[in-house]
């Protein structure tokens, strides 16, 4: 493969790979820095959003999981269309995917203020805690977020296709954007440590929950405050992320879109196992992780009376992430992408199934519970690190069975796979609240038998999603060690007989500003 990129083409120039790889230090970074943007602010919608809105606008589970279904069906229009606009934009010296980073980091800082905004009076003004004028405000909000959201997300993860062509720094591309996606899941935990303050009674004394421990109950301000802070710095990010970004390959323009080119187009990727694999793995983690991030912040706050295991937790979850990302590449290199994976699936599963069986010792010490988050952690990190690699992989080998390439599509496609699986956390948290009678609103007390099921609920949906995740991964995705090695001198072929043809821009020839 190495001698491969470096051979020189039959026009006495470097290989078409080798002109398109090189990176440098500054070059992940800067890669990294739109996903931590990203993340900023979708991690403070997964963490926080939900128990918002069952606890400050007085929103009943059912109607939550209604309009995420409603948000995900709309997607199913939207995102597709995203991607064809992007495959569609004529590529100019700023490129065909990072200037996106550029126009949305305004909109989608406001579009996420926006779904935090009403407090009490605001919940007052439009009809009080669950009414009407409130429903109609939270599914306006959280649909332009997600429409939103999908502007940056799409040009996004298809820019990583076209930065690089080598199989290496694809790797490491996908290990660095993890990372910025694990640094931007962390400033929001912040708000969770002083989101709630004690119900207190008329005499001044804490009021007591069922299980014996003192009430507590969601405040906005500290929610509202953090939210913006958050949300200055992701459009920040975002424009350093546009200027650190190069596009290293650039794909002529199609001269007009043929009739019925977008349904063939997803017809090629849905017919590919190794795609369907990674949609479904993608899907199931993102269920994983956004069923935990919501549901945890009722466990801990509800059950536990602990907020601050809501930030411990997710320090365990993703703290395994920055040892392993040292030795990730030597590791697949070794092992292969694949086994790697599916090994990181089935090490979650198993630590959230133990969890299971553990309640009452973790009940007596809740310092066990994150025991096991961080095993559960180490597991997903390998997942979290190496999904957008799986992914670029997948799309390669689309690429090199039909002969044509359209990242913007196939991102969108992957991506409404991963809105999939919020739609499946969605039902899995609501469904789990509606089937414990959880008491929407503020200040109220749930009983016992729901603080049970809530524990039960924390465990077993997540063990279940992880370990399935791990099943695809070393049952239905194909590219091993072996056949990722062949596909990538295929795709070396193939980029320099696209070269040569003039369908593609490589190198120097690339438009950049």
């Amino acid at each position: 493969m190495e001698e491969l990129d470096q051979k020189p083409s039959s026009g006495g120039k470097m290989g078409a790979v080798a002109q398109t790889s090189g990176l440098k230090g500054k070059d992940y970074i800067g890669y990294a820095l739109g996903d931590f943007a990203g993340c900023l602010c979708f991690s403070t919608i997964t963490t926080l959003l939900q128990k918002y809105y069952t606890d400050v606008l007085g929103l009943t589970p059912l109607f939550i999981m209604i309009m995420f279904i409603v948000a995900r069906v709309w997607d199913a229009i939207n995102d597709p269309i995203m991607g064809r606009i992007v495959d569609l934009r004529k590529p100019d010296k700023r490129g065909r995917y990072r200037i996106w980073m550029k126009w949305v980091a305004i909109p989608l800082a406001l579009a996420t203020i926006l779904v935090f905004l009403p407090g009490p009076n605001i919940v007052n003004f439009l009809g009080g805690p669950g009414g009407v004028g409130i429903m109609v405000y939270a599914t306006i909000t959280y649909i332009l977020f997600g429409m939103v959201y999908t502007v940056h997300q799409i040009p996004y993860g298809s820019l990583a296709s076209v930065v690089t062509t080598d199989d290496k720094e694809r790797n490491k591309l996908s290990v660095f954007r993890s990372v910025g996606a694990a640094l931007g899941s962390v400033p929001v935990l912040i708000i969770t440590f002083i989101w709630s303050k004690q119900v207190l009674d008329s005499e001044g004394n804490p009021v007591m929950g069922e299980n014996g421990k003192p009430l507590s109950q969601v405040q906005h301000w500290p929610i509202i405050i953090g939210v913006a802070v958050i949300c200055v710095l992701a459009a920040v990010l975002l424009f350093l992320a546009y200027h650190n970004n190069k596009e290293r390959v650039v794909a002529k323009p199609a001269p007009k879109a043929e009739k019925g080119e977008t349904a063939r187009i997803v017809k090629s990727l849905l017919g590919n196992r190794n795609f369907i694999a990674v949609c479904l793995i993608g899907l199931l983690l993102l269920a994983g992780q956004m069923f935990t991030q919501s549901f945890y912040t009722y466990l801990f706050n509800d059950l536990f009376n602990a907020n601050w295991m809501n930030m411990v937790s997710m320090v365990c979850t993703y703290a395994p992430m920055a040892v392993l990302m040292l030795f990730a590449g030597k590791i697949v290199r070794k092992f292969g992408k694949k086994n790697f994976c599916a090994i990181g699936g089935i090490i979650a599963g198993v630590a959230n199934l133990a969890l299971v069986f553990l309640k009452g010792p973790v009940e007596a010490v809740p310092a066990l519970f994150l025991v096991f988050c961080f095993i559960s952690g180490c597991g997903l990190s390998v997942l979290t690190l190496e999904i957008w690699a799986l992914a670029t992989d997948a799309i390669d080998d689309v690429e090199v069975k039909t002969g044509k390439r359209n990242d913007g599509t196939a991102y969108s496609v992957f991506m409404f796979f991963r809105k999939l699986g919020q739609v499946v956390a969605a039902i899995a948290v609501n469904g789990a609240l509606i089937g414990m009678h959880y008491k929407a609103g503020p200040g109220q007390i749930q009983e016992m038998s729901t603080l049970n099921v809530m524990y039960y609920m924390a465990t077993i949906i997540p063990a279940v999603m992880f370990g399935a995740m791990g099943v695809v991964a070393l049952v239905v995705y194909g590219l091993g060690k072996k056949k990722t090695e062949e596909l990538q001198v295929a795709k070396a072929k193939l980029l320099e007989e696209k070269a040569a043809k003039g369908e593609i821009d490589v190198g120097e020839n690339a438009t950049q500003d």
